[in-house]
């Protein structure tokens, strides 16, 4: 079975691999190849499907909880287990009650525990959260070493392909390209920045809870740090924001001031495509299989969904099918 796979981001990688997997002859085409224009390249990397059940559906959750494991089989030794925490100022400890109160699988921190966790956050925080079956991996690094691997498997990368090239089957996962050309696909921005510096150590992804502007920090290596969170209902791709770029600072100098010090080494604003109930659906046309509507969602329900789209085309479905993340 030869098999086109558009667009080489998570989606896109990941479902090639499930197809070489099967024992497919996989090509993958993008216009982009080095992954900078994917909005998979700006992503947090955070497989946390517990912290997410506070504003996402259920389905999440149970499409996400196998996720570290997934990636594990994927790609060996990239997945960091450390779990997440979850932390408010003294002002906001009603979001830590109401982000509790959505949620499972973690367990209260006092400010003892919180210093045993996070040594640099001693005395910071009087309460928090610990999701200790949460992960993390670093996308960038992971996107690399999904190529390499599946180059060294014969998978060819390509600009641009013509769809009727031979192909038996087609995989589309171009994204956000198809808003405007699949039905209610819509576009939410996420911002994002990097700091490096040395005087700040995490172990794990830390979420400041705070009533208009919640942020995350992912660690990375080398003293570099991933800070976003920000989510706006637009299509617009430009650079981030002022606005944006300023809350995101303060927020990580409240998480330790130490942050006030580090360098903006990079700072970025990407289009997750989703549709209304912002869940990803595997759908399926004739010969062509789409995954699409990955929202803020990309690492941790890709393999999932890529999975899912194996599925459909290897059961030889030739009518038109429709799977939602469920």
């Amino acid at each position: 079975m030869r098999v086109l796979v558009k667009g080489a981001g998570v989606a896109g990688l990941t479902v090639a691999h499930e197809l070489v997997r099967r024992r497919a002859e996989v090509t993958v085409s993008d216009r982009n190849l080095d992954f900078r224009h994917a909005a998979s390249w700006l992503a947090g990397g955070m497989l946390a499907p517990w912290c997410e059940r506070e504003s996402a559906e259920a389905a999440v959750l149970e499409r996400g909880r196998d996720s570290a494991d997934r990636w594990d089989a994927i790609l060996p030794g990239k997945v960091v287990r450390n779990g997440t925490l979850v932390v408010a100022a003294s002002r906001d400890q009603n979001e830590l009650k109401r982000f509790a109160g959505r949620t499972a699988g973690y367990r209260w921190l006092d400010e003892q525990d919180i210093a045993i966790l996070e040594p640099l956050l001693a005395g910071r925080y009087r309460h928090g959260l610990f999701f200790p079956q949460e992960a993390h991996l670093d996308p960038r690094e992971v996107m690399q070493s999904l190529k390499d691997g599946l180059l060294a498997k014969g998978v060819t990368f390509v600009g641009q392909v013509a769809e009727d090239d031979g192909f038996s089957e087609i995989v589309d996962c171009t994204g956000a390209a198809r808003i405007g050309e699949s039905p209610a696909l819509r576009g939410v921005r996420g911002e994002m920045l990097y700091l490096q510096t040395h005087e700040v150590t995490l172990s794990r992804p830390v979420r400041l809870l705070h009533p208009r502007v919640p942020i995350y920090i992912v660690p990375r290596d080398k003293g570099l740090f991933m800070v976003g969170a920000t989510m706006i209902e637009t299509d617009f791709k430009g650079p981030i924001a002022a606005r944006s770029l300023m809350e995101l600072l303060n927020a990580a100098y409240t998480v330790h001031p130490a942050f006030a010090d580090a360098t903006v080494v990079e700072t970025g604003a990407g289009i997750r495509p989703a549709f209304p109930d912002n869940l990803p659906r595997v759908t399926r046309e004739g010969k062509t299989t789409s995954i699409n509507g990955l929202f803020r969602h990309g690492f941790l329900l890709a393999p999932a969904m890529a999975a899912e789209a194996a599925d459909l085309i290897f059961s030889g479905q030739d009518s038109d099918r429709s799977r939602q993340c469920a």
